[in-house]
């Protein structure tokens, strides 16, 4: 039977761990190292982000992971870094989450609620 996105969020879900905005916030707080993905698309991002979160969508995720890809995002170099993933609801995050797993990092998460659920604990946004 074929999956919906909503089957394969679901799956994805089952092999990630999941924080939410306040527990990610105080995760950024505590280790101001780890790193912040935003996997939404640029006309997302420029509408409102997380201060410090670098923009990675979705579709450019595996590639920008990649360590042999030329044109590889940098700071994804350390598969042993902390990193948060989120997206606009914790769907896409989810699933980057999962692939970035199976890329090997070890300290992956994704945000549950994404960036929706931020804006709605009043946390800190900058356009």
């Amino acid at each position: 039977m074929p999956k919906s996105l909503k089957d394969l969020v679901a799956d994805a879900k089952t092999r990630v761990r999941e924080i939410g905005a306040a527990e990610a916030a105080e995760e950024m707080k505590r280790t101001p190292a780890t790193l912040v993905v935003d996997v939404r698309e640029p006309g997302e991002w420029a509408d409102g982000h997380i201060p410090g979160a670098i923009l990675v969508p979705r579709g450019m995720l595996e590639a920008k992971a990649d360590l042999d890809y030329p044109g590889r995002e940098p700071r994804l170099g350390d598969r042993n870094q902390a990193v948060i993933l989120h997206c606009a609801t914790g769907g896409r995050s989810a699933l980057g989450a999962d692939v970035l797993r199976q890329m090997g990092f070890t300290n992956v998460k994704s945000m549950a609620g994404g960036f929706t659920a931020w804006k709605e604990k009043g946390l800190p946004v900058e356009k």
